[in-house]
């Protein structure tokens, strides 16, 4: 019994670290895109 809740955490856990991962690259690539938009704005001016 203690083993497959140990299992299950660990699932769990290595879930959750995809998910946080995935939200990572989410942000980046949108500070990326904020920061090419700002780029081509200071070329316009």
């Amino acid at each position: 019994m203690i083993f497959r809740i140990a299992l299950l955490m660990s699932v769990l856990g290595l879930a959750a670290c995809e998910t946080v991962e995935g939200f990572g690259q989410d942000v980046q690539s949108g500070g990326q895109a904020i920061s090419d938009a700002a780029n081509e704005i200071q070329d316009d001016l």
